[in-house]
Formats: structure tokens, sequence, C-alpha cells
């Protein structure tokens, strides 16, 4: 099952195309986007079997993010083995967490501002929560999943990196737009494998970042594991899973986003988010 955001609408996409999910359900689910996560079960027992016809073309505008509104945004630093070493750091022993702020989430096509800095890429599979998860074992967890959906970690590094020690990485990758998903959502169901898919990112045409899920240290279901070992998981969260080597800080030389920049983010399976930079408003 595949969901987008459609003009602030939850459309179900059918044989590409949308169909308007309250329209379809006759009001059993509501147009708003983020109240279908509370009710996912009801959902896909819902969807699986309904048949609905007709539908609209999948538009090229009007695309938001498939969860706008997250209570809890969880981000794992160094997940894929060639990142933690490009980043000079040794691989972590249990997954290393930071958070985003729910105002950074934006949608797959939006343009960004650039604030002041220097404004990486990273781009991540993010997965997102469908019901309340707490204490979850990890062989359980892929029920605990409402889908997967293209993510990007946008990151002030000179913010993100500067002293006193620890460094906090919060506010870096929480500037407006720094928290872009979609285009949809996909159930785990729809992949083959949905622990070992292709990601990547191009700047401008070019192949930046390029990898396998199947490398991350800890994946998905490891996650929700250890996250909600800790404190409970809520439907809708999203779990932003960690990118792989190729972000700009690790270049030589270093490569960061420029206002006309144009960033391609891809899952397979899922599709592509394409975003354009722009100079932060006075």
């Amino acid at each position: 099952m595949r969901i987008m955001n459609v003009e602030n609408r939850l459309q179900l996409v059918v044989d590409d195309r949308i169909v308007d999910v309250e329209a379809a359900s006759a009001g059993a689910f509501p147009a708003d986007v983020q109240s279908v996560y509370g009710r996912w079960d009801e959902f896909r027992g819902w969807a699986d079997h309904a048949s609905p016809a007709g539908g609209s073309p999948i538009p090229e505008h009007g695309v938001g993010a498939p969860v706008p509104q997250p209570r809890q945004i969880f981000a794992i630093g160094l997940n894929y083995k060639d990142h933690a070493r490009e980043s000079g750091l040794e691989l972590p022993s249990s997954p290393m967490v930071f958070t985003k702020f729910p105002a950074a989430v934006a949608g797959p096509y939006d343009t960004i501002e650039l604030p002041p800095g220097s404004v990486d890429f990273e781009v991540e599979l993010v997965a997102v929560i469908g019901r309340r998860a707490h204490r979850v074992a990890e062989a359980d967890a892929w029920n605990y999943v409402a889908g997967l959906t293209v993510g990007q970690d946008l990151s002030e590094r000179d913010l993100q990196l500067q002293p006193p020690a620890p460094q906090q990485f919060n506010l870096a990758k929480s500037f407006a737009g720094f928290a872009p998903i979609g285009p949809c959502l996909v159930t785990a169901d729809e992949f083959t494998d949905p622990d070992n898919v292709e990601i990547g990112c191009l700047l401008n045409g070019e192949q930046m970042q390029k990898a396998q899920t199947g490398e991350l240290i800890f994946p998905v279901p490891a996650l929700v594991a250890y996250l909600s070992s800790v404190l409970p998981l809520l439907p809708g969260d999203l779990i932003f899973t960690g990118t792989p080597s190729g972000i700009g800080w690790g270049r030589t030389p270093q490569r960061f986003l420029r206002p006309g920049d144009q960033l391609l983010s891809y899952v397979e399976g899922i599709g592509a988010m394409h975003h354009q930079f722009a100079p932060a408003a006075h």
C-alpha cells in the first residue's frame, strides 16, 4: 500500500493514480493526513479490501510530507560503516541517537532556504511508526512500522560542530525545511526485502551518495527495539535511519549546498524527492 499527501488531503495510490481517502471511504477516514497514523490498523484493514475506482493522475505540485506533523523525530548517526570512516569516527556499539524538531518537516518538492553556514546533504531511509511501541522485541518490530519513506537529514555543519564539546546536533539539523520527507509512504509488504533497498542522492545531476540499506549497522527492527526500550514510540513518529558515505563535509574539497542547487534523493521502491535551494530571506 502507498499513501500520499496531496493538497493536505490523504490519498491512496492505486495503479499510479491517487484516490481521495475521505471520499472513497464515505467519510470513515478524514482527509487529515496525520490522523491516519492513530488508526493505522483500522485503516490498513479498510485499504486492503477497498477497490476504489477512478482517481486522478499523481500531480507534480501540491504534494506534501506524508507525515506532516510527527510528534517525535529520532535520527541515527554513523549507521553505515563507510560514513563512520569518512567522519573519522569509530563504529558505534549501540545506536547514536539525536533528534530533529518537528517544525523542520517539509515536503518532497519544496524550495528550501539556506541559512548562513555550511549546509550539507544526508539522504536517509525513514521509518514511520504505526502503533504505539514500548519495549518492543526486535523480532516483532516490523509489526509496529506503518511504512517507509525517503528523507533528507539536512545539516548546518558550522553550528553542528561548534565547541564546546559535546556538540549539540539538534538545532543544526532543525532549520526550517531541514527534514523533508516523501513523496509517499510505502508499507513493508510492497518490498521484496524492506531491509535491503538502494538509496542515494544526486546534486545537480552528479551522484553523491549510493548504497544499500542492507549495509545499515542497526537496521530498522533494531532501531525500533532500541528506541522503544527507552520511551514509547508514538503513531506517526519518524526514525531517520542514518546516511551512507558521500556527504559534502567528507569530500575533498568539501561540497556544501548553494542557492540554485538541485538535489534529488531517492529510495528504491518508494520514489524520489526533488529539492531546490534559495538564499534565506532577510
